[in-house]
């Protein structure tokens, strides 16, 4: 039976990888200036050049899929969705949606932001919310925040070939090892997983530096309210983690862990930028990944980086979910230690005179 499991699920990563190739190879065939980035505006992008922004849509349409292959799967008679899962449905749709129209229009930045409140009103009042507080209208905005952070985290990270795709792919992977031991798995949940993990592959033979085309906001943004709503199911609320007082410390070490990436750049950027003065809200070219390249490493090189430090942290929420399930302050201390250590290295790249005087240079320019 374990193994039927297993060949369905392979079977769905691998419908899923072949449809996301088919639909952006479909997409960059036919795209013209429809989803390109760049066109008559001041290039904000890394990439110089104007490219399709529309890889986007095949994660939405794959996680759409995902729901008839589960249906086919592990349901034959369509049952009804639970509450919680048709929140994360609404919100995904919402986010999708507002991307879309950012990607076409340039939404006002005020509008996105209500859209991206409402997302996490719609997981709130469907269910899913952080547990973290004993006063629930605590709990409440705590969800808020994280969403909100999140959804603009994966944004702001979407500024080089490649890098938003690996490190979304990568939570994916530890939201997928988390929901192995946690009391909320369900097939529903790991079909929609492993298929956006398949999307996302299949969007990587075309994401790769020299990338053909860009995910956009529409994959950005969708992007974020999955892996917002999927991290408060498997990370924060993950009751297999335990109840006691020292696990409250295990599952942020998890969430920090991993979300190293995106938290890391996240906080640099507004450190630095609130030090220059200006806008954290603001796009530019001063990114962890930006100073990277600054040292001299290529594009590739950036990538690669990034996916080792993925690929880590997937082994130590690995370890501390499958090995260190008796829970201490001497592991918190270890295991937190690694998103000390990349918010360290990566801040501190930003700080080096090498660094700071190319981008001096580029913004000069």
């Amino acid at each position: 039976m374990e193994n039927l499991i297993l060949y369905k699920y392979t079977g769905i990563f691998c419908f899923s990888v072949l449809l996301s190739v088919l639909m952006n190879t479909i997409f960059l065939k036919f795209s013209k200036n429809l989803g390109r980035r760049n066109v008559d505006e001041t290039i904000v992008r890394w990439s110089p050049v104007s490219k399709p922004a529309l890889g986007g849509i095949s994660f939405y349409i794959v996680f759409l899929v995902t729901y008839m292959l589960y249906t086919l799967f592990f349901h034959p008679i369509i049952e009804q969705l639970s509450l919680q899962q048709i929140g994360v449905l609404i919100a995904a749709g919402m986010a999708f949606l507002m991307g879309l129209s950012d990607d076409a229009y340039n939404t006002n930045p005020l509008l996105k932001f209500i859209v991206q409140v409402s997302c996490g009103g719609v997981l709130i009042l469907t269910g899913t919310y952080i547990s973290f507080f004993e006063l629930q209208l605590f709990n409440y905005l705590l969800t808020v925040v994280w969403v909100v952070a999140v959804m603009n985290s994966i944004n702001m990270l979407d500024n080089m070939d490649s890098i938003t795709t690996i490190v979304s792919l990568f939570i994916i992977f530890c939201a997928i090892c988390a929901s192995w031991v946690s009391p909320e798995f369900n097939h529903f949940y790991l079909t929609s997983l492993v298929g956006v993990a398949g999307s996302l592959v299949g969007f990587l033979f075309f994401n790769w530096h020299p990338s053909k085309m860009f995910m956009g906001d529409t994959g950005s943004q969708f992007l974020g309210i999955f892996l917002a709503a999927f991290g408060i199911i498997f990370f924060w609320n993950n009751k297999a983690i335990g109840v006691s007082d020292e696990s409250i410390t295990k599952q942020l070490v998890i969430v920090l862990i991993a979300f190293v990436i995106p938290i890391s750049d996240t906080l640099t950027v507004i450190i630095n930028r609130l030090r220059r003065g200006q806008s954290p809200f603001v796009g530019g070219k001063d990114h962890t990944t930006h100073h990277i390249t600054f040292l001299g490493l290529n594009d590739r090189n950036v990538a690669q980086i990034f996916s080792l430090i993925a690929c880590i942290s997937f082994i130590l929420i690995y370890l501390i979910v499958n090995v260190y399930k008796v829970w201490d302050i001497s592991y918190t201390l270890i295991f937190g230690s690694w998103f000390l250590v990349v918010f360290g290295v990566l801040f501190g790249i930003t700080q080096l005179p090498k660094t700071k005087k190319r981008f001096k240079e580029i913004n000069e320019s």
